[in-house]
């Protein structure tokens, strides 16, 4: 129940000498302002760090050839080889827990020759000759028309999906590319759709510049056969794809007669490990953030304490009177204990209320810069449970604070108590 006096009392016991009070209430405010700064600071890293993974599924593979560097049954080292659309069908048969198997080719690149025409126009794009999962495994954001599917793929369509960047460079501003025409390395195909997307090494503007077209009418324009050039693989949610590489990897190898122990005739990215690496160092540095800020609250805690032993010495002969006219030893600690915990509530949610505000002031000159991939830093924000967390700690902190002024008092003798000067 609200007792005036006492609270009177609290306010004017903290209020006696304000200057010692708003130093020992500093320790725990900077305490619990560098404990959510540090936390949001490190959420905002990661966030930087994780979207420059783009959109794409984190739990992949990509999977190339390379040179076999052991000889194995008759066949020798330095020898080249091609991945088939067959190993495709055997990786899905013999390795369990996978959801999407994409192969892929791809002709030009950026700095190429130029190998997309239409009318007077030319570019030099990256054309990828895909499976309609893809878009699953690197999503994309179809801005008209639509994405290959299987009628293409079984039909053989030379049909395309050009990117906002492509269609800048080969069409009038205002004109409608969907149901025209554009010639790859001399080869007519008719665009279907247009999109967008973030590439995944940061450059926004070289994303846009891609041109997807079905895996077979790829191969059948551009004398493929049925040569892969490399594979994107994703693991069921439930899997990882770490665990199951291995098993990919014996299986090409058996298919094109390599050397079980040959590590470089196949080479490999692993998108889930590199991922779960950083994933790894963010939590160390949240465990670093709660351990550095917890080190600080705990000097500000100390400083309450010691505070609180001064402020029951200077009380020792009022609290001599109290006792003598009836006071439980009880209402005697009770009151310590609320002086401190009071203390450390004001001054630790000043704490939050302050650095929450500095997180508001930082996303708001975030969201006033211009936009880049290539930013490390974004939306830096703590979670509701560290904030809830935080007031538990500082009810605890409260108490521990004031326990052992508060035993300190009532350990003094009525007698002795007013004897003191």
């Amino acid at each position: 129940m609200f007792n005036r006096d006492r609270w009177n009392e609290i306010i004017e016991a903290l209020t006696a000498n304000w200057f010692r009070t708003l130093l020992t209430a500093f320790g725990v405010f900077w305490g619990i302002f560098i404990l959510v700064i540090l936390l949001a600071a490190g959420k905002g890293l990661e966030n930087g760090v994780k979207r420059g993974f783009g959109d794409i599924a984190t739990n992949t593979m990509f999977m190339w050839t390379q040179v076999a560097s052991k000889p194995y049954k008759g066949l020798p080292k330095g020898r080249r080889y091609n991945f088939k659309i067959g190993d495709v069908s055997s990786i899905r048969e013999k390795v369990p827990g996978l959801r999407y198997i994409s192969p892929r080719n791809q002709l030009g690149g950026f700095g190429g020759t130029n190998n997309v025409i239409r009318g007077l126009n030319a570019g030099a794009f990256n054309v990828y000759g895909d499976y309609p999962e893809i878009i699953n495994q690197d999503p994309i954001t179809i801005t008209s028309g639509r994405f290959i599917n299987y009628g293409d793929i079984d039909n053989n369509r030379k049909v395309a999906v050009i990117g906002e960047g492509v269609k800048k460079e080969l069409f009038k501003f205002g004109e409608e590319p969907i149901g025209e025409y554009i010639k790859i390395q001399g080869v007519s195909f008719m665009v279907i759709g247009t999109y967008m997307k973030k590439s995944n090494n940061g450059d926004r503007e070289q994303g846009q510049k891609e041109i997807f077209v079905p895996f077979t009418s790829f191969s059948q324009a551009f004398n493929r056969a049925d040569n892969v050039g490399w594979m994107a693989i994703t693991a069921e949610d439930d899997n990882s794809i770490t665990n199951l590489k291995k098993s990919i990897i014996d299986v090409v190898k058996t298919n094109h007669t390599i050397h079980p122990e040959d590590n470089r005739a196949v080479g490999n990215f692993d998108l889930y490990e590199e991922f779960s690496k950083i994933n790894g160092l963010f939590i160390a540095l949240r465990g670093v953030a709660y351990f550095v800020g917890t080190l600080v609250l705990l000097s500000g805690i100390i400083g309450i304490s010691n505070i609180m032993l001064i402020v029951v010495k200077e009380r020792t002969k009022e609290i001599g009177i109290r006792r003598a006219l009836g006071a439980s030893p009880w209402s005697v600690r009770g009151q310590i204990l609320l002086e401190s915990i009071f203390l450390t509530i004001i001054s630790g949610m000043t704490g939050i209320a302050v650095s929450t505000g500095v997180i508001f002031l930082v996303n708001k000159l975030l969201e006033g810069m211009p936009a880049s991939d290539e930013t490390m830093f974004a939306n830096p924000s703590v979670d509701l449970t560290v904030v809830f967390v935080a007031l538990l700690i500082l009810i605890s902190s409260g108490l521990l604070a004031g326990l052992i002024p508060a035993q300190v008092a009532i350990r003094t003798k009525p007698i002795d108590a007013l004897r003191a000067d």
